[in-house]
């Protein structure tokens, strides 16, 4: 049966649309972590020289194998790699489609997290107060309710299609989180303790710049951030009409991402040390208090002891997050939901309720092991599987694809000499760079 694929109908669209993917709980909830957890300053430069030299570069990279194939990610793998093996492709393709469930099942619960706490600060409002605290404590039946109308919210967008769901969905969600998150950057910035905060985020101690486990954490939140390695840049890519400027889309998708990264670390690191000024306990031993869990030991602490205004300040930093994560869970859902439809001809409705009855299974898994499983998922993901996903397409791209490099090849044909320059630069570089990170790894462990 022939599949008429959908896509998105303009340039804009496919920004918003892949810089939502990017723009979630990556950038908002774990950037400010791992920046405060490993330097602050020092963090985010290493975190910038790596976005451009590896994260940048993959990112072109998956877009480009879609774009190219105009296919699902595990169609598109199996196709580029025909000159070598087909079956190889296909198969790092449905590994890439199990880290989306992988991603999916985790960022389902913390979304939940955020839902919870944004209705448990308009609960407090409401005088609420047992309500209130439910939703703000962390418990197996709290979870149990609030991950799956996440996993609902999302397959409500994704069984709309790409330009109906996708598209209009992000053209709407993306503005509102950029105002919400700078109006509570001014808030926070004028809030005693907010300067020092600023010191450490924006003044790096380059003798820690060279730390192995500082850059290990750099490249796995640069690739964490920009969702590289699990296939949903790739249906993204597929979704646009080639003759594009690839380079200009994933350039501007790099940047909204990188800034609204920045801009999440100038919101987060500055709020720990208001937290801290006002008597709250946020590091111990160099460490943040609860690391991942910050935002929800730390944070609402804080907005209490704003009052009243603190409650308006808590509700919109929450529902901001859960707007974040929304955007993100689409493109994952999109990565499966896209296969079954083209490689096994399900109609897009069975498609996404299918994908989010597994996410649902795996994220209930979670949730009941949560101590043993949920830190190992993340940590398998962002460490492991999407930087090996990514040496592959470096390898595609430049080594694979009709047995050469089809980005040379065609700089070439067309006598773009800085085309044959990035051509070589993911083909030798970055492999290079990417194997060197995965010895210090392998060392590290």
């Amino acid at each position: 049966m022939s599949i008429v694929r959908d896509s998105f109908h303009s340039r804009i669209g496919f920004v918003l649309a892949a810089a939502g993917s990017a723009i979630g709980l990556g950038n908002i909830w774990g950037f400010p972590t791992q920046a405060a957890n490993n330097g602050g300053g020092a963090f985010l430069f290493v975190y910038l020289i790596v976005t451009v030299l590896l994260a940048l570069p993959a990112l072109y990279a998956e877009v480009y194998i879609g774009n190219q194939a105009q296919k699902n990610p595990v169609s598109a793998l199996g196709d580029a790699c025909k000159g070598v093996s087909e079956n190889l492709g296909r198969k790092v393709g449905l590994i890439g489609l199990c880290g989306a469930i992988m991603m999916l099942s985790f960022y389902t619960i913390v979304a939940g997290w955020m839902l919870a706490h944004a209705l448990s600060s308009l609960a407090y409002l409401f005088d609420a107060s047992e309500i209130a605290s439910w939703l703000s404590t962390s418990s197996i039946q709290r979870n149990l309710m609030f991950t799956p109308i996440f996993i609902l919210l999302g397959a409500g967008i994704i069984h709309q299609g790409v330009n109906a769901g996708i598209e209009k969905w992000s053209a709407r969600l993306m503005p509102v989180l950029l105002i919400m998150l700078i109006g509570l950057i001014i808030y926070i910035l004028n809030q005693p303790g907010a300067e020092e905060g600023l010191k450490v985020y924006l003044i790096p101690d380059f003798s820690q710049v060279t730390d192995p486990k500082l850059v290990i954490s750099a490249m796995g939140q640069a690739f964490f951030s920009l969702s590289i390695g699990v296939g949903g840049m790739m249906v993204y890519g597929s979704y646009m009409q080639k003759g594009k400027d690839i380079g200009k889309l994933v350039l501007s998708i790099t940047a909204l991402d990188t800034v609204i990264a920045f801009l999440a670390g100038l919101l987060i690191i500055p709020a720990l040390f208001v937290a801290q000024a006002a008597g709250q306990e946020v590091f111990q031993g160099g460490h943040l208090i609860g690391e991942g869990q910050l935002i929800f030991n730390i944070l609402p602490e804080l907005f209490n002891s704003m009052g009243h205004v603190g409650l308006f300040v808590s509700f919109a930093f929450f529902s901001l997050l859960s707007i974040a994560a929304l955007t993100s869970t689409i493109s994952s859902t999109e990565v499966p939901v896209s296969y079954l439809m083209e490689d096994k001809t399900f109609s897009r409705p069975k498609a996404t309720w299918l994908v989010s009855a597994i996410v649902f299974c795996a994220s209930m898994l979670l949730i009941i092991f949560f101590d043993h499983l949920f830190g190992l998922v993340i940590r398998v993901l962002t460490t492991i599987l999407q930087p090996l996903s990514c040496l592959f397409y470096f390898i595609v791209v430049g080594w694979m694809w009709n047995r050469g490099n089809k980005l040379r090849d065609k700089a070439l044909q067309e006598g773009r000499k800085w085309l044959t320059l990035w051509g070589n630069y993911i083909r030798f570089v970055c492999p290079l760079l990417l194997s060197i990170v995965f010895v210090n790894v392998a060392i590290l462990n």
